[in-house]
């Protein structure tokens, strides 16, 4: 019910706070990422799974994400512009009732491997005084490890872009942060299954308050996320999928992170747990981030 699966290559918090801003210091970034999801569909709801068709669907993924940032001496369009690249590596448990001509059956698929790929080939980010503008385009590539007719799949099997502007408030005196992005993920076709995901429209923001400790300085505040799907699935299945099915999800959560400014270099650390407190056709389950930002000169 609404994109194939009920999870996208949206995630929320993948982009929210301070830590996620594009970079204004030419130079490279280094990012590891840890992300862990547990999450649970409605009982009731008849969810297409990679050929398939599932009830009472429990969702578990553990994931690795490490990537980098290049970012150019040279502006563009009186901007600073950065490229990057994140892989991952997901372990992912999915327990659900299938529902077949023969009658139906529980089954539990478990999987690791690799998964899909982000390229990012043009980030964009520009400063007045207090005030930062970004634009981000992520492309998401199929390089995951997809199986038809199992539940658990590292990778999506379709290519996705996802243009992404944001707006971002700091003040130095005070230590006040606040950000927000806003995205839309267009799918294309699932080659082996001709499933067809609709769009998604998706904000993502934060207010972050930073406190002097010890060299650096210890960040408390808020994330939230709100997503929408703003078209219908395409869908070539059972004709129980006529009607229109869109997902619909938000959330918010805690946020607290360390940040270690050394001249031209910079460590960030940050952890964000982001419950979903409402959902329609996808799973409803908690998000934990742990992220770290390693920044240098070249």
């Amino acid at each position: 019910m609404s994109t194939e699966g009920g999870i996208g290559y949206y995630v929320p918090g993948t982009v929210a706070t301070l830590i996620d801003r594009a970079p204004l210091q030419a130079g490279v970034v280094v990012e590891p990422i840890y992300l862990n999801y547990s999450g649970d569909f409605s009982i009731s709801a008849d969810i297409p799974i990679a050929g398939l068709v599932a009830t009472g669907v429990d969702v578990d993924l553990d994931a690795v994400v490490v990537g980098g940032i290049y970012t150019f001496e040279t502006p563009v369009l009186g901007g600073k512009y950065s490229a990057g690249l994140f892989t991952s590596w997901a372990d992912v448990t999915v327990t659900g009732t299938i529902e077949s001509d023969l009658g139906n059956f529980r089954r539990r698929d478990s999987t690791s491997g690799l998964s899909d790929t982000s390229l990012v080939p043009a980030m964009l980010a520009w400063q007045c005084e207090n005030w930062q503008y970004n634009a981000l385009l992520t492309v998401y590539a199929p390089t995951g490890d997809y199986d038809v007719g199992r539940l658990a799949n590292p990778g999506l099997n379709y290519w996705a872009v996802d243009p992404t502007f944001s707006v971002a408030y700091s003040n130095q005196e005070s230590g006040f942060n606040a950000s927000l992005f806003a995205g839309l993920t267009y799918n294309w076709e699932n080659p082996d299954t001709d499933y067809k995901s609709g769009s998604l429209f998706h904000l993502d923001g934060s207010l972050q308050q930073m406190l002097p400790a010890g060299e650096g300085f210890v960040t408390l505040g808020l994330n939230a996320f709100w997503l929408n799907q703003i078209s219908d699935d395409d869908n070539p299945g059972p004709g129980l999928f006529i009607q229109e099915f869109r997902q619909r999800s938000s959330g918010i959560g805690p946020v607290v992170g360390y940040v270690l400014p050394m001249g031209k270099e910079n460590l960030l650390v940050e952890f964000r747990w982001l419950p979903e407190l409402d959902t329609k056709n996808t799973p409803e389950g908690d998000y934990f981030w742990l992220k770290l930002v390693y920044q240098f000169d070249i």
